[in-house]
């Protein structure tokens, strides 16, 4: 793996003016758009794309995530796209000849309860049979792995086991947007910051363009990538999906020496925790419950997800907060994304991944881009239509993917 730090993002592409007419206009410049349009020039060869982005690239959930990397999903559809973006990731460094800081360490998913016992080694069965690297391990064996987590019993919720994914890992996400958007460029692709989209242009069944804050910019096909804006846009069109928007908040501490060697999940006392390449500690919780649009949120989830890490690892209990964040994230009933057609011809869905994007961003662009380059959802991605909500075929992933990660 090359150390060679990136060059500043200043560097990497061009800041052109929208052109008149596109091909493909996708909405939404973060990791999911940005990948989208490399896939698009490099398995496609389709190249007059425009990616337009209200802020600057990337500064959405793509810079306000924590960067975990897994693909231990419940259901054999989870399970696909999960896995196929995994593999994508162990050899995307090399893919956008630039530095991404992949680093699988491991991802322990505790288990504090009978039920989760038995939940747990369910999915990790399931995550055999699906091909994917998976086990259950003991509490014994958790402190092996991670010799840092406290499996007493005189605690809340005793370690009672974990499922343990080697492959699993975390990546540094500003280097992996500047990635796709480097090699995006050097396609000829347009990436359009400052660009608010306003509206859009209607004939019948199809949308002959977007009104934006730069000008009316044509489209042959429209791709929308907007994570938890996606329902504002939706309703300019008239179209009803079932999103909700919730901020979803992470945290780091202070700079500490290398302590944490993997990443450890918990859903009982809600907490995930991981130590970054410099050696600060990467920590987050679940949603906000409230619907809204602000980068914030309450601050007593950012307390009980501290007392949850105090709780596991007691060696951070004097450690110090740095700074905390919000994103907005866009989820669904069945906590599985939306990806396809809408009821516009020419107008394709890419939404609903709730806290699980950053995760999925290589490989639903290769499977975003193959739908939009075919006109057809691609076979890891079309069971999550958007018709499944009226049908009943739900890809049902609430608990089975664990805490908000």
């Amino acid at each position: 793996m090359t150390t060679q730090l990136p060059d500043h993002p200043d560097f990497l592409w061009r800041n052109p003016e929208p052109k008149k007419t596109y091909d493909v206009v996708i909405v939404g410049g973060g990791g999911h758009g940005l990948a989208t349009a490399h896939y698009l020039a490099k398995n496609h060869g389709i190249t007059n794309v425009a990616v337009l982005e209200k802020g600057w690239l990337a500064g959405g959930n793509m810079a306000r995530n924590t960067t975990l990397i897994r693909s231990n999903y419940l259901w054999d559809e989870s399970a696909a796209i999960y896995e196929h973006s995994l593999k994508l990731w162990e050899g995307l460094e090399e893919d956008l000849g630039y530095p991404i800081l992949f680093s699988q360490r491991g991802v322990l998913s505790l288990a504090h309860t009978e039920q989760e016992v038995r939940d747990s080694v369910r999915r990790a069965e399931a995550n055999k049979l699906n091909g994917i690297d998976a086990e259950w391990v003991t509490p014994e064996q958790v402190k092996e792995i991670c010799p840092i987590v406290n499996i007493s019993d005189d605690i809340r919720y005793p370690v009672q086991g974990a499922t343990y994914q080697p492959r699993a890992g975390i990546a540094k996400h500003d280097y992996v947007a500047w990635g796709f958007a480097r090699r995006a460029d050097e396609a000829g692709i347009d990436l359009i910051q400052d660009c608010e989209v306003t509206g859009f242009t209607v004939d019948g069944d199809r949308v002959t363009g977007v009104r934006t804050s730069r000008g009316d910019i044509g489209a042959g096909t429209v791709a929308l990538c907007a994570a938890g804006h996606t329902s504002v846009l939706l309703e300019m069109l008239g179209v009803r999906t079932p999103l909700q928007s919730h901020p979803l908040q992470a945290l780091v501490s202070e700079l500490l020496q290398p302590v944490h060697p993997t990443i450890v999940m918990s859903n009982a006392v809600h907490v995930y925790v991981s130590q970054a390449h410099k050696g600060e500690l990467v920590m987050g919780a679940g949603i906000d419950t409230y619907n809204g649009y602000g980068q914030r949120g309450a601050f007593h989830i950012i307390e009980r997800q501290m007392a949850a890490a105090v709780e596991l690892f007691p060696v951070f209990a004097r450690a110090h907060l740095l700074r905390s964040w919000a994103g907005i994230v866009d989820v669904t009933p069945d906590a599985s994304p939306i990806v396809g057609h809408t009821p516009y011809e020419n107008v394709f869905l890419n939404s609903g991944w709730g806290t699980g994007g950053f995760k999925a961003t290589p490989g639903i662009g290769w499977c975003y881009a193959h739908t939009i380059a075919h006109g057809t959802p691609h076979p890891y991605v079309a069971p999550f239509a958007l018709d499944r909500f009226e049908t009943g075929a739900l890809v049902d992933e609430h608990g089975a993917a664990g805490v908000a990660h």
